[in-house]
């Protein structure tokens, strides 16, 4: 195409090039938390569909996950540290304030000058900076762009409330996002949504001015998301539930009526893993047959951002999906947020 002074040439089509995966080798079951909490293996199952997870080590930080997965994605890729051009990091549990934690991994991963910055919508991370990713390629602006999701969720979790510890794991997934001279490659759709007067139904307040306006007393503890906890994740868990199953089938509704594709087209759905019933439903209302669900919630618990990401990797690893498939990302979570993509892979 012809392109204007200063302006670069934009790629035919855009690609997923790498990807790669960090989980802590400590895994935690049911039965190990129950002896922490008031719990039980079935309980935990029935309800999430959640049989284990990993967790960190206290000298382990976000940062040493997330660079752990884009040196693995990096290397899938064969792109070299220095050929990245941007580095997004979506986390919820940075290493620090300042500096953005993005910064350090690309230091950590070799990958300086690059450009890095930090997103945080909790469990919608790794498909905002995907589409963040998606879009700066197909600029002609950059060429290669590390897309990075890591969490340390156990730090941010009050061990004491089994409402929220039993769901939680530490994990990072990472890809590389990188041009194609096909076409047909790329993001066909994509959206992102949020609702901040959900906001209250999962939250980390760090005083008492944080606290919804229905926790009238701060010294009592209710179902409705307040453990009593200041700087521990907050959730109702029967609002995110109704919320998710309601925004995730009409995500993948929208992006199959813009796209003119239907179920049949679709190789793999690669979900946020926050619930297996709520998964489960949603999937049987839109017409997706289990086999093109991934599902991995048993094995990691829900790993906020990293969970798409974990699966894509794993979908590819397994050779479930390949080039010229069609694959769904839709992810919810805290903002309240929401987002979506359909590529061709």
């Amino acid at each position: 195409m012809t392109t204007g002074p200063g302006r670069p040439a934009r790629p035919a089509g855009v690609q997923i090039m790498g990807t790669g995966v960090a989980l802590p080798d400590n895994v935690v079951t049911n039965d190990d938390l129950a002896d922490r909490v008031e719990t039980t293996d079935e309980w935990i199952v029935q309800r999430t569909g959640i049989r284990q997870r990993r967790l960190a080590d206290d000298d382990t930080r976000t940062s040493d996950l997330a660079a752990q997965a884009v040196a693995q994605a990096l290397q899938a890729a064969r792109v070299a540290p220095d050929e990245l051009d941007l580095l997004i990091l979506a986390t919820m549990t940075p290493d620090t304030a300042c500096p953005a934690t993005a910064c350090t991994v690309a230091a950590k991963v070799g990958a300086i000058p690059c450009g890095a910055f930090d997103m945080n919508i909790a469990c919608t991370g790794y498909v905002a900076a995907l589409n963040m990713a998606s879009n700066a390629v197909e600029s002609g602006h950059y060429r290669h762009v590390a897309v990075v999701a890591a969490d340390k969720l156990s730090s941010i979790v009050d061990w004491s409330d089994r409402r929220t510890c039993i769901l939680f794991g530490d994990a990072a997934s990472a890809c590389v996002v990188g041009p194609s001279n096909d076409p047909q490659r790329g993001c066909l759709y994509q959206s992102l949504g949020a609702d901040g007067v959900k906001g209250e139904a999962l939250y980390i307040p760090h005083s008492e001015r944080d606290l919804p306006d229905f926790v009238a007393d701060p010294a009592v503890t209710t179902e409705a998301g307040w453990n009593g906890a200041y700087g521990k994740l907050q959730m109702n868990g029967g609002a995110v539930y109704k919320f998710a199953v309601k925004v995730l089938a009409e995500s993948v509704e929208q992006a199959l009526d813009a796209t003119g594709l239907t179920a049949d087209d679709i190789k793999m759905v690669v979900p946020h893993q926050s619930n297996i019933r709520m998964l489960q439903s949603s999937w049987k209302r839109l017409g997706f047959p289990e086999e093109k669900v991934k599902i991995n919630i048993d094995r990691f618990g829900n790993t906020s951002a990293a969970s798409c990401g974990i699966c894509l990797h794993e979908c590819m690893e397994e050779g479930l999906v390949g080039p010229g498939d069609h694959v769904i990302f839709v992810a919810q979570g805290g903002g309240l947020s929401w987002g979506s993509a359909l590529w061709r892979l």
